[in-house]
């Protein structure tokens, strides 16, 4: 799988293998879709001599664990095969892309106490090519307090040759427990060439939602409620929650490049071709507005994920924003 950028990264992990001075325990912190699969695939086949069925994903001794719908019995071992399609499409999907594969959409997503104690019933057994066992687990914030603590012993004091390897998006929700036995490692973002070669598609249904969020500040600097509104209701309507989400991200990157251009103009990655829009906005705007609406978002995002009635959260959101 092809690694883009991340270079002293991929050293410092081969170095780790050829000294044999392998953590029991790494946490991968990326953006999302950032690329950390690919970085941790790679790690892995050097780690097994270049099995080939690491990079197919079939190896005996590697096991991957991800959030599910369901706390009631493992299930993702139910879901291993649309999991395997998807990172063998593109090893750079995003975390709604996973839910999408998976058929879970809209449903809570997480990794329950007997997802880890089905991991410590994989662990009980002998490697099956008598080498390192690992467990690859996508987004560990999306753990639950009984099932850190299932893992816990096991994270602290592996068995010889036992590996987590740990992939987040938000390391800070990460529970402490479990967190402060890692090797915390940044994966850096991708490039703007690295990220429209990867994400084509998804770039797409990312230009749909970030023209949502340049239409309501387009309707916030012209003072006209109505219209801002009426994005509020098209954001409200959108069917997976997942890209509900997405909105609040892509509009918080928009914020964060317009808050730059207000403060550090030299400091903000313009996309190419959109260096007018940006400017015409970072004049418009309050140079507190960006700050604001940002922590405005970031509580939206929260309550999204409390599954608060979409339509009000939304009409509240535009209502927070008009104000400021």
């Amino acid at each position: 799988m092809d690694v883009y950028g991340n270079t002293e990264l991929m050293g410092a992990l081969s170095q780790m293998v050829e000294s044999g001075h392998v953590p029991h325990a790494m946490l991968l912190h990326e953006d999302d879709g950032g690329g950390a699969f690919p970085i941790a695939l790679s790690f892995l086949e050097k780690l097994y001599g270049g099995n080939p069925r690491v990079g197919k994903l079939i190896h005996p001794d590697i096991h991957f664990v991800f959030p599910v719908a369901g706390a009631d019995k493992p299930v993702s071992l139910q879901y291993i095969a649309p999991f395997r399609e998807l990172l063998l499409q593109n090893p750079y999907f995003f975390e709604n892309e996973l839910y999408s594969a998976t058929g879970i959409e809209g449903k809570q997503a997480g990794i329950s106490v007997n997802e880890a104690r089905s991991i410590l019933d994989r662990l009980s057994l002998s490697a099956v090519e008598g080498g390192y066992r690992t467990v690859v687990l996508y987004l560990p914030e999306k753990m639950n307090m009984q099932a850190a603590n299932a893992l816990l012993k096991m994270v602290e004091e592996p068995p010889v040759k036992t590996l987590f390897l740990l992939i987040t998006h938000a390391p800070e929700k990460v529970l402490q427990t479990i967190s402060s036995r890692c090797l915390h490692l940044r994966v850096q973002p991708l490039s703007e060439e690295a990220e429209a070669q990867v994400h084509q598609q998804e770039n797409a249904g990312n230009t749909v939602l970030r023209d949502l969020f340049h239409d309501l500040l387009s309707a916030l600097v012209a003072r006209d409620l109505l219209a801002a509104l009426e994005t509020a209701e098209a954001v409200s309507d959108l069917k997976v929650r997942e890209q509900q989400k997405n909105f609040c991200r892509l509009a918080s990157e928009d914020l964060r490049r317009i808050f730059l251009l207000q403060k550090a103009p030299s400091s903000a990655r313009i996309p190419q071709g959109e260096e007018e829009y940006y400017k015409t906005m970072a004049a418009a705007l309050k140079p507190t507005f960006p700050r604001r609406a940002l922590a405005a978002l970031d509580q939206a995002l929260l309550l999204i994920e409390r599954n608060v009635n979409q339509k009000i959260l939304f009409t509240n959101l535009v209502n927070q924003l008009y104000m400021l």
